[in-house]
């Protein structure tokens, strides 16, 4: 895992397979990572904070689960709650403000959930989640389940976002 700007550098994680990478939306240097044990086929996972300043970077902060992290997504409406998906099919919500976590579990895919993404539309707080189980699903942070289960793809999900400019349209790719 690196990370590069400017002057470079670079941060090494022995034992992690980073599987996606997020800039905050609100801290320049700020960076999530979400990692993996063993390529993520079995061990834990990792969520990873880093803080790149004059200094090079550090670890701000670190959050294990008992599963591999496999996207992560930040929060549009709190500087410091982020989102994770992972291979037993849930999504972790974590505060970086806090030193321990989850703040609260999503579990609701049977298979590995592979992607998550928070709306960057400001007036609507959505989240879209795709898994290998072959389906989307809508979640509002501030609601303990799923609002919509969308289905259509016949092959796991490895990718769904949000569009930037159409609010509430998100797209989906498949194997």
């Amino acid at each position: 895992m690196g990370m590069a700007s400017g002057g470079g550098g670079a941060l090494r994680l022995p034992g992690l397979h980073g599987y996606a990478v997020e800039f905050s939306p609100y801290w320049p240097g700020r960076v999530a990572c979400a990692a993996a044990q063993y390529y993520g086929i079995a061990g834990c996972g990792t969520l990873v904070v880093l803080e790149q300043n004059e200094a090079g970077i550090t670890l701000l902060r670190s959050f294990d689960w008992n599963d591999g992290l496999f996207d992560v997504t930040w929060s549009e409406n709190n500087e410091h709650v982020l989102i994770t998906s992972s291979g037993d099919g849930s999504l972790q919500i974590w505060d970086t403000a806090k030193t321990k976590g989850p703040l609260q579990v999503y579990k609701e895919h049977t298979q590995e959930a592979y992607s998550v993404d928070w709306s960057q539309t400001r007036g609507e707080q959505l989240v879209v989640s795709g898994s290998w189980d072959q389906t989307a699903k809508l979640w509002d942070p501030a609601v303990g389940k799923s609002l919509c289960t969308f289905k259509g793809h016949e092959g796991v999900i490895y990718s769904t976002i949000w569009s930037p400019h159409l609010p509430g349209c998100f797209a989906s790719a498949s194997g």
